[in-house]
């Protein structure tokens, strides 16, 4: 009984949704288009905004990854171009560099009045007690041993031991076995300046107490010792104080950055003039 009764209730439904869409088929708008089709239409049309909205949405998506993909891309490139050239500015900085060494290599060549060969560093001693490196110069370029090692700021060192024919070793100035007689440029006190194996820096030895010392007084060569010639420049006083005995306590600080040596000039005996028989034919 129940189910006759929902099966009527279906039938009569049905039919009643078949009579309202034949009466919207012939009953027109004012617009002229017929009710059904306006239903219909207004139906979709909301359906396929919906739609637009979802594939709009997935669309905007896409093409915000894709073009944060590009964006990552470009700044990758950016990256590496930036890279590039920071490297080559360095290259170009080093070059520079070592152009103006060269410069005031040369300039002090024409200005020392002594034989000389200019020399690269091409090694140095990894044990920290002993400050030595090696040039690129030997006998057969005149070097011999004691010969004087310099640059444009100042005082190297000098070679020790026999150099071979092609490279020579040199012991640095702040060698804690090294030593050069020197003066106070300003008062012409004389002493000594010994290298420091706990440190970068030189001792003036034996400058008596009674002796005018300051900071920042310039000390030279004084060419007593046979090895550096008269005047070239050591370094600056860095501190000085009176010491317990007879001599001062002084600490010069050298002018030469011994990290940074590339080039240096090698004073060489010079050669000796060619004799020739007087008169001889």
């Amino acid at each position: 009984m129940i189910d006759f009764r929902r099966r009527t209730g279906a039938w009569l439904l049905a039919v009643v949704l078949g009579q309202v869409v034949l009466i919207s088929l012939q009953v027109s708008a004012a617009s002229g288009v017929s009710v059904f089709e306006g239903v219909t239409f207004g139906l979709f049309s909301e359906i396929e905004r919906g739609v637009a909205r979802v594939v709009g949405s997935a669309a905007g998506v896409w093409n915000g990854y894709v073009g944060l993909r590009s964006v990552r891309a470009e700044n990758e490139a950016l990256r590496e171009s930036v890279a590039e050239w920071r490297f080559r500015w360095q290259q170009e900085r080093a070059v520079a560099q070592r152009a103006r060494g060269l410069e005031d290599l040369l300039g002090l060549r024409q200005e020392v009045e002594y034989e000389t060969v200019s020399a690269r560093i091409i090694a140095g001693d990894a044990t920290p007690y002993f400050r030595t490196v090696t040039i690129d110069r030997g006998t057969g370029d005149g070097v011999r041993r004691d010969s004087a090692v310099v640059s444009p700021d100042g005082v190297v060192g000098r070679v020790v031991s026999d150099p071979g024919p092609r490279a020579a070793k040199v012991q640095l100035l702040i060698d804690r076995s090294a030593a050069a007689g020197v003066l106070i440029e300003r008062t012409r006190a004389a002493g000594v300046v010994m290298g420091d194996a706990d440190s970068d820096v030189l001792r003036m030895e034996y400058v008596s107490n009674l002796e005018e010392v300051e900071v920042g007084d310039v000390v030279v060569t004084s060419g007593n010792d046979g090895i550096y010639p008269k005047g070239f420049v050591i370094g600056e006083v860095d501190l000085v104080r009176r010491g317990p005995g007879l001599y001062k306590m002084i600490q010069v600080r050298p002018k030469v950055k011994f990290n940074d040596l590339e080039d240096v000039l090698v004073i060489v005996p010079a050669p000796a003039p060619s004799t020739t028989a007087a008169g001889g034919g």
